[in-house]
């Protein structure tokens, strides 16, 4: 999808990114707010890059294209968490119609951008809200410490200062900690919630939020579930109840199922797309932590796999450190090429 597509208005839905005014922003205000969220975005892959610089520089600088040079690159690509799939491709362009030629380091880090981006350009795609679903049910699942209350409350700020009237349900019950974090969000955005003491039972709460938020006139509703490791059944099985309480309400809610992907957790993040998305029927992604820790390559393997959308990358705990997907942004910074070159 172009971003002249994601640009154009579609019927019968609020587009994520477009203010109710309208009113553009200031042309140097836009710049700056791009090239500091670049930065961030550098800086939070910063580990994946200078590992494939490091490997791309020691494999070609010295040392004309070959079979062994070929195989160094895949295996870089391969430890980076980019998946077989990917490094296989990379490597073929990589090595198309250069076999005994010089290639510099800066030219492989070039087809690795387009590489990365073929990948990623199908499954970037923003988040938007059908008006004509209202309340439009938002779930945010994933496993502990992945970033959903924040992500939620993240989102409910943007929502909110797009002209949507937003309701949040705080049904990560086990944890005092996450109520309290979502209740100050709802208080920051100017969003209604629904919370209860801890402990209570989530599948009533989210039913009893899809209620409140259908009789108020809610645009939107986003629900917070409690972390819980993909390979625990019982954890699982109160997801899926969850999932049957808020059906009681709305048959077609949840309207999409968002998974919170930590990005340091490697290989890890295979696993959780595919439970998730089994149980909880997944229907886009969201990255956090990009910190600087993180194995960002991951996304390639996750997108070469499921092909899931994947809406929003964050890389910080401020509002403004979420932001929608752009793939060419994130795959010239896995790679360590500044935007003017890429």
């Amino acid at each position: 999808m172009s971003e002249a597509d994601d640009d154009k208005p579609k019927a019968g839905l609020l587009s994520r990114w477009r203010r109710r005014d309208d009113a553009p922003a200031a042309p140097e205000a836009g710049e700056a707010a791009r090239r500091g969220w670049l930065a961030k975005l550098a800086a939070g892959l910063s580990r994946t890059s200078s590992a494939l610089g490091r490997g791309v520089a020691d494999i070609f600088a010295k040392r004309k294209l070959d079979a062994d040079a070929l195989d160094a690159l895949e295996d870089i690509l391969i430890q980076a968490d980019l998946g077989l799939a990917a490094a296989t491709r990379i490597r073929e362009a990589v090595g198309g119609g250069r076999y005994d030629k010089g290639i510099e380091p800066e030219a492989v880090k070039a087809i690795l951008v387009e590489e990365i981006a073929r990948s990623l350009e199908p499954v970037a795609r923003p988040l938007e809200i059908d008006a004509n679903r209202k309340p439009f049910v938002v779930l945010v699942v994933g496993v502990n410490g992945s970033g959903k209350t924040t992500t939620i409350g993240k989102l409910a700020a943007k929502f909110v200062a797009d002209g949507l009237k937003v309701t949040l349900a705080a049904g990560d019950t086990f944890r005092a900690a996450a109520i309290e974090q979502l209740k100050i969000w709802a208080s920051r955005a100017g969003a209604d919630i629904v919370a209860r003491e801890p402990g209570g039972d989530a599948a009533s709460l989210a039913f009893e939020a899809l209620t409140r938020a259908k009789a108020t006139g809610a645009d939107v509703l986003l629900i917070d579930t409690a972390g819980r490791l993909q390979n625990r059944a019982e954890l699982m099985s109160e997801l899926e109840k969850i999932v049957r309480a808020i059906k009681k309400v709305d048959a077609e809610a949840p309207h999409a199922t968002l998974l919170a992907l930590d990005a340091t957790v490697g290989q890890n993040a295979l696993s959780q797309v595919e439970i998730f998305g089994r149980i909880a029927g997944v229907t886009g992604l969201v990255m956090t932590k990009l910190d600087g820790t993180a194995r960002g390559g991951i996304l390639v393997a996750v997108a070469e796999k499921f092909g899931l959308p994947v809406h929003f990358i964050g890389v910080g705990e401020g509002v403004d450190d979420l932001e929608p997907f752009a793939a060419r942004d994130f795959a010239a910074a896995i790679a360590g090429v500044s935007q003017e070159n890429s």
